[in-house]
């Protein structure tokens, strides 16, 4: 298997919906390395293919990564990716799930990072997460969630990243981009991935339809569970990533 063709394969889908995805992900090693220096202890959080994580090591190669996800097509690529890199464990846990935490080490964890995840999520289930995650990291340490956050309150400008958005995406198609659905048929075509899709399907069957929330939101409620601080850390008119110190 080709892993580094779908791990370009999956940056470039996401990219689809994202121009900005890159920058995102280096200001969030930015803050890791500014908050809890140059080897820090990571939480990825829904890593998927492992995306921060490899930005993460790429940029402090003395980090160290525990990557937990519940697809297991986004898995089966991750560890393909990182085979014999003894930085990074691999763990599958549902985050919606009161018990997701019961697989990982005890130690804990000097920044935790997500990024297009939590939107998946009902509300419920990830104020939990959040007052886990106070329990995770450490004093001084940081949480950032890089996602979906579009504001209600905020419909002109709302309208207007839509055509923006838009725009990307027609011109991003041109030159070859693969949709969500398009990427997820492109797996389906792989007798590879056969056992991984059926797997990866029947979760998208049961974990459909989440709750997405202004940045407001996320702050409060990560304050509600016992973080020091929050704040913004990057922000375009529908995305942002909320960072909270322990």
């Amino acid at each position: 298997m080709d892993w580094e063709s779908w791990q370009h394969s999956w940056d470039r889908q996401q990219e689809l919906y994202l121009p900005e995805r890159e920058e995102r992900f280096r200001v969030m090693m930015d803050v890791v390395a500014a908050a809890v220096g140059p080897t820090p202890h990571v939480l990825d959080l829904a890593c998927g293919t492992g995306t921060i994580s490899r930005r993460l090591l790429e940029r402090m190669p003395r980090a160290r990564s525990v990557a937990v996800d519940m697809d297991p097509t986004m898995l089966a690529i991750a560890r393909g990716s990182f085979q014999g890199d003894s930085r990074i464990t691999f763990l599958t846990a549902d985050l919606s799930d009161p018990g997701w935490m019961e697989s990982l080490p005890i130690e804990p964890f000097d920044a935790v990072l997500t990024a297009t995840s939590l939107h998946w999520m009902k509300s419920e289930p990830v104020m939990r997460l959040y007052a886990d995650l106070a329990k995770l990291v450490r004093p001084g340490g940081v949480f950032l969630n890089a996602d979906h956050m579009p504001d209600p309150e905020t419909p002109i400008l709302n309208a207007i990243d839509e055509v923006i958005q838009n725009a990307h995406q027609e011109r991003a198609r041109v030159t070859g981009a693969l949709d969500w659905e398009q990427w997820w048929a492109t797996v389906a075509g792989d007798p590879g991935f056969a056992e991984e899709h059926a797997g990866s399907r029947a979760i998208f069957d049961r974990h459909g339809g989440g709750d997405e929330h202004p940045i407001g939101w996320h702050c409060l409620r990560l304050k509600e569970a016992g973080f020091l601080e929050t704040g913004v850390a990057w922000r375009s008119i529908n995305d942002a990533m909320v960072v909270a110190i322990r």
